[in-house]
């Protein structure tokens, strides 16, 4: 028999996968330096993100001089696809064997034969992995399987996430993935402004500038050893961890000496309707947080049109 809940939420345990998930980490990353590189700037690094498209992930159009070019993973064909607005365009195939400095070689070729030039910092950010681009030759593995399996997941998250983006008259992100943790993410303000640690670093002032709860989805590392969705408001207000959450197996944990609300992704998908568990605790999540924080909850939420 079908079973449709099974199908939208495949299975994804970290340790079948984590090489090439690895592998394709340092991949996104690639790709997101050259977007930092040449997006114009938006607030709290909404410029640099990826995002889920019909066929993988993508960059949108990225401006260039007189015309625009994006770069899109597809993860059906397993190609890197990058296009221009001109009609040009250069495709790398993705298999088994591509190693990360092969993988930037190609890419930065391919944007040259384009006529485009991305002097990006060639090495990780906040990752494992310390090796520069260009001289990785340990990260290899790419198994097509395992890769659309995750992208798959992506789809159906990254669904969710904007049904409930849609719920919310305040400002929110898109959602979008972060290619530094590989987190697929959807954070909503409340408008104030908060003081920025004079310690943090300039990755973080922009992030957290402002009042928000956030939410989102990744797949497991090196501390976290399952997928799972999780939910945090900063500044973490007094009590959160001790608010509701839906559904049951959702929890609370310390991050970093804030709570931080947990629902493991095998957990959910073992659920009768894990869709509507994921709403469920988006929601519930959301709710701890803006209520503790003093949002205007009621105002910023949108009602259905029935009821208008």
């Amino acid at each position: 028999m079908h079973e449709p809940n099974k199908t939208i939420f495949p299975p994804l345990p970290l340790e079948e996968w984590e090489q090439t998930k690895d592998t394709l980490h340092l991949y996104f990353q690639v790709i997101g330096k050259i977007r930092l590189k040449l997006m114009p700037r938006r607030n709290h690094w909404w410029n640099v993100t990826l995002y889920v498209t019909s066929r993988g992930l993508g960059t949108g159009p990225i401006p260039y001089e007189s015309y625009t070019f994006e770069i899109d993973f597809n993860f059906i064909n397993h190609q890197l696809q990058i296009q221009t607005s001109t009609g040009a365009s250069e495709h790398i195939p993705l298999q088994d064997g591509l190693s990360v400095s092969s993988f930037y070689t190609q890419v930065m070729k391919s944007l040259e034969v384009l006529g485009i030039q991305a002097n990006i910092l060639a090495k990780p950010f906040d990752t494992k992995s310390t090796i520069p681009f260009a001289q990785d030759d340990t990260h290899t593995s790419y198994n097509p399987e395992q890769v659309n399996r995750y992208w798959r997941v992506l789809v159906a998250v990254d669904q969710a996430m904007k049904e409930f983006s849609g719920r919310f008259y305040g400002k929110t992100c898109p959602v979008h993935l972060y290619w530094h943790h590989m987190d697929l993410t959807v954070t909503r303000f409340s408008g104030k402004k908060v003081p920025v640690r004079p310690e943090a670093s300039i990755v973080e002032k922009e992030a957290y500038s402002h009042e928000v709860v956030s939410l989102g989805f990744w797949a497991g590392d090196d501390k976290v050893r399952f997928p799972a969705f999780y939910a945090y408001t900063y500044p973490s207000p007094d009590g959160l961890d001790q608010e509701p959450l839906k559904p049951d197996v959702a929890t609370w944990v310390d991050s970093n000496g804030s709570p931080m609300a947990i629902l493991n992704y095998e957990e959910m998908r073992q659920l009768e309707n894990p869709r509507q568990a994921l709403l469920d605790f988006l929601e519930s999540s959301y709710q701890a947080g803006a209520k503790l924080a003093g949002w205007p909850v009621q105002e910023l939420e949108v009602k259905p049109l029935t009821e208008l």
